[in-house]
């Protein structure tokens, strides 16, 4: 499913009240029924400004719910919070429970519930209207994030609360130097130097997962970079047997979300090609998979059908 980032107009905040303290760690604690995670946080008009100013530094997801009138909307609040603790920083979910918290649904103008918007610099976009399973849900904010970091947003949240130390004496992952360089690079949009201090981290160390998948997203980035979308399929349907272009849209798709049609033109290559060129479409199939991660369930399918299709 490909992400919605379309932004309408920023949310009109002047009749909701500023925060007394700055940032939405500030209000963590006053969510009203614990279900605040480390990433989750019950929105109130005295940090709803906070929470939309977060923005401003990495991605927000705003879940608009009922207990009262719709459970299940509770409970896709709840699903979302879990997500954002294993995300660990890369979303920030703000719980708005529109019983409580009329004036912001007005603000937000709730027509009906569960409503997930995802907020970038503080404008926001409508992302989800249901609410799916946790599985169909971590799929989803997976391919998300990989949407995000594509497009160079690699920031993180700070553990809400008295999660912090926690966070810190649990998990240094995110704080872990060695990948410092090369998510600068990304940040500054140097795609290339990116590449070569992931390269430089495999080349030191081949079992690190973590900088053999940073370095496969960076070259997804690095191939794709400048170039036209509407160019590159015009190209390959022009060409069916031209090899390059067909890989080419697919990493395409890949960037643009498009995780099963991606797979499914590599697939097509696997099928009709020999030899060499059966090979390289073969290894960038399986690159695309590294790129999209083990775990998910299209790459479970993938592997099945290149298996297929080689046997």
């Amino acid at each position: 499913m490909n992400m919605p980032f379309s932004r309408p107009g920023a949310v009109d905040l002047s009749g909701l009240k500023r925060p007394a303290t700055g940032g939405p760690q500030a209000s963590a604690s006053r969510g009203t029924d614990g279900a605040n995670g480390a990433y989750s946080i019950e929105v109130s008009e005295q940090n709803f400004q906070a929470v939309v100013e977060s923005s401003m530094t990495a991605p927000v997801v705003l879940v608009v719910y009922s207990p009262s009138r719709l459970p299940a909307s509770a409970q896709l609040a709840d699903d979302f919070g879990t997500v954002a603790d294993e995300l660990e920083g890369r979303i920030l979910v703000g719980r708005i429970d529109v019983d409580s918290q009329p004036a912001i649904a007005q603000a937000l103008q709730v027509q009906s519930v569960p409503l997930v918007l995802l907020l970038l610099q503080g404008r926001p976009a409508p992302l989800l209207q249901d609410a799916p399973p946790l599985e169909e849900l971590r799929t989803l904010m997976s391919q998300l994030v990989e949407q995000l970091t594509a497009q160079g947003m690699t920031t993180r949240h700070e553990p809400l609360g008295g999660a912090q130390e926690e966070a810190d004496d649990v998990d240094g992952d995110q704080t872990d130097p060695r990948y410092a360089p090369a998510e600068e690079a990304l940040v500054a949009g140097d795609v290339d130097q990116a590449v070569a201090e992931y390269q430089k981290l495999v080349d030191a160390n081949p079992a690190d997962a973590e900088a053999a998948l940073g370095l496969s997203r960076a070259k997804l980035m690095q191939r794709t970079q400048g170039v036209d979308l509407a160019s590159a399929r015009a190209t390959a349907a022009e060409h069916p047997d031209d090899v390059d272009a067909q890989l080419l849209v697919a990493d395409l798709d890949l960037l643009g979300g498009h995780v099963d049609d991606a797979f499914d033109r590599v697939l097509d290559l696997v099928r009709r090609t020999a030899g060499d060129e059966r090979d390289r479409a073969r290894m960038h199939l399986i690159e695309l998979f590294a790129v999209v991660g083990n775990e998910d369930a299209r790459v479970r399918r993938g592997r099945q059908n290149l298996a297929s299709a080689l046997f």
